[in-house]
């Protein structure tokens, strides 16, 4: 089994093996150049984002500076807005919904290295998938580890920390990021 296989079974493998360092090095090239366009540029940004990820919906708007860490274990639904300085280590699977919002600086980290100091050393890691549900709302300063599904229409507010699983359709804040309340009826402004 490759290194990529493991990884991507989400068994240990090693962080810094040639196939991960080359792939690495090609989504470096790819974000950066997305980077460095404007929004003048929305044909080259569509066509960056589909070499850079797995798959890329319609209506994808991503603020730079975006970093990944390989990308094409990224997927993206239709009409998504990531806003800027957001960060995906995504040696794990990352699946982001259909309109989906990130505030400024969301960090989705897929990778946990060893706790064990000889494993750590010999750059062992483990990933595994993040979910992002449909019409999620994930606010400024958010950071959600490896193995967290957020259940589709709820809200994560700012500067939490994820390191559990979110149902539907509430509202989740906090270090760590818990349950505060159910999305109702008394949530729409515009009543009728």
């Amino acid at each position: 089994m490759t290194e990529w296989e493991r990884m991507l079974a989400g068994y240990p493998c090693d962080d810094r093996s040639e196939a991960l360092e080359a792939r690495r090095l090609v989504a470096k090239k790819l974000f950066r150049a997305y980077n460095r366009t404007t929004e003048e540029d929305a044909e080259l940004r569509a066509k960056i984002m589909r070499e850079l990820f797995r798959r890329v919906g319609k209506n994808v708007f991503i603020e730079p500076d975006f970093i990944c860490e390989l990308g094409n274990n990224i997927s993206i639904g239709d009409d998504v807005f990531i806003n800027f300085g957001c960060i995906i280590f995504d040696m794990g699977e990352v699946a982001i919904g259909d309109h989906v919002m990130f505030g400024p600086r969301v960090g989705l980290y897929t990778t946990n290295h060893a706790f064990d100091p000889e494993e750590r050393v010999a750059n062992l890691t483990v990933s595994r998938p993040i979910r992002i549900g449909n019409r999620v709302w994930v606010a400024a300063d958010v950071k959600i580890v490896q193995g967290v599904t957020v259940g589709d229409d709820s809200i994560i507010g700012a500067g939490s920390v994820v390191t559990r699983d979110i149902p539907a359709g509430v509202v989740a804040a906090g270090n760590p990021c818990r349950v505060l309340r159910t999305i109702g009826e008394q949530d729409r402004w515009l009543k009728g």
